[in-house]
């Protein structure tokens, strides 16, 4: 499955309540947030999104547990997660999309292809929770083909979640 602008758009448009979208980034440097911006009518969903690539930005925005994040080099299922309810929180949004990873192999950090995790968190009643967190692999891809990679990957998660609603 491929996102498609005018998918996106009818399905959250035409949502009961029309849910309010944000996005917490990192990986993907603001490139989820160019997609979704692409949509003709983004304005009537999408309240905002925060490029966090660093660990001092992702613990302060987005609450990311701080500890945990640096023992991965912010890079984990947890961690996506985390940033996704952060965005939740920070926008006040019915639904976030997160993304972080490795952009390029990385032999230090024992990385030999670049990957993410892509996470989908909703509001519930008591506060956001987490939908769903899926890891994106991009062997072979160079760095701008493995963000984008990461970006359709986010938006397919989110366009199925708003089929399954």
């Amino acid at each position: 499955m491929h996102a498609e602008p005018a998918d996106l758009k009818s399905l959250l448009l035409a949502a009961p309540g029309r849910p309010r979208l944000a996005v917490a980034e990192s990986m993907t440097g603001g490139r989820l947030q160019a997609r979704i911006t692409e949509i003709p009518g983004a304005s009537g969903f999408f309240l905002g999104g925060v490029t966090a690539y660093t660990l001092a930005q992702k613990v302060a925005l987005l609450g990311v547990d701080e500890a945990h994040a640096a023992a991965v080099k912010c890079v984990s299922e947890r961690v996506a997660g985390e940033m996704a309810l952060g965005a939740c929180r920070l926008f006040r949004a019915d639904i976030a999309l997160a993304t972080t990873g490795y952009a390029e192999p990385s032999p230090a950090d024992g990385v030999a292809d670049p990957f993410a995790w892509v996470a989908l968190a909703e509001a519930a009643g008591g506060g956001p929770k987490l939908v769903r967190v899926l890891r994106v692999d991009c062997s072979g891809a160079g760095r701008t083909e493995a963000q984008a990679r990461v970006a359709d990957a986010a938006l397919d998660l989110l366009l199925g979640r708003l089929r399954a609603r």
